[in-house]
């Protein structure tokens, strides 16, 4: 549970923070964090939108989601179980995994306070498509804490496919939720379907107290 709250904090920082580094000192992959920061910060001065949960979700839906390559995460996050699914399987469960990373934002929204962000240095990695986004989230009075990202530079353009909180991999995390949620039920069938149930009720519930 730390983990996902420090998650939702993270993303939602990052990608949306009003205060990033200026445009002109950061490259592409950072510039990549900033744009979807600047398109959330217009829409968070409108205090009708912070209010209308369904609009933060369609919202976020359309900001993150060309910056996140959810084909990999779902490949890697169901690991060897990626592998036996069938075409129906992988497809159902990058839609509901999706669904599920994108409410967790949105729901985040409302949890909004004070940070900033800092970029730090990127050291070149020997694959040229691959980068490793370090920042750290800024708060008064507290340790600063560790976010990287590892983007990939997919069709001219540069896209999250894990991130790293504190040292804990998203993917890593979400592959062992899963894994030992596969091992109770015995089937990928029913942990999709149960992860489908869940992002129904989340969302039905939200919708209700908005």
């Amino acid at each position: 549970m730390y983990f996902l709250q420090i998650l939702v904090f993270s993303l939602m920082v990052n990608f949306w923070s009003a205060a990033a580094v200026a445009a002109p000192d950061l490259i592409d992959p950072q510039v990549t964090i900033e744009d979807a920061s600047n398109r959330l910060k217009q829409r968070l001065q409108d205090p009708g939108f912070v209010k209308d949960f369904q609009k933060i979700n369609e919202f976020v839906n359309q900001v993150i989601y060309p910056h996140v390559d959810f084909d990999l995460i779902s490949s890697l996050v169901l690991g060897k179980m990626w592998k036996d699914a069938t075409p129906n399987q992988k497809d159902s469960f990058k839609k509901e995994f999706q669904v599920l990373l994108i409410r967790t934002y949105s729901r985040a929204l409302f949890e909004l306070k004070d940070w900033s962000v800092r970029f730090l240095p990127i050291n070149k990695e020997e694959d040229e498509r691959k980068v490793m986004v370090k920042t750290e989230i800024l708060q008064p009075g507290l340790q600063p804490i560790s976010i990287n990202y590892r983007m990939l530079h997919i069709n001219d353009d540069w896209k999250v496919y894990d991130i790293i909180i504190e040292g804990v991999s998203l993917v890593t995390n979400y592959r062992t939720g899963f894994k030992n949620d596969m091992e109770r039920s015995g089937s990928l069938q029913e942990v999709i379907n149960q992860l489908a149930k869940k992002n129904t009720e989340a969302l039905n519930n939200r919708a209700d107290k908005t």
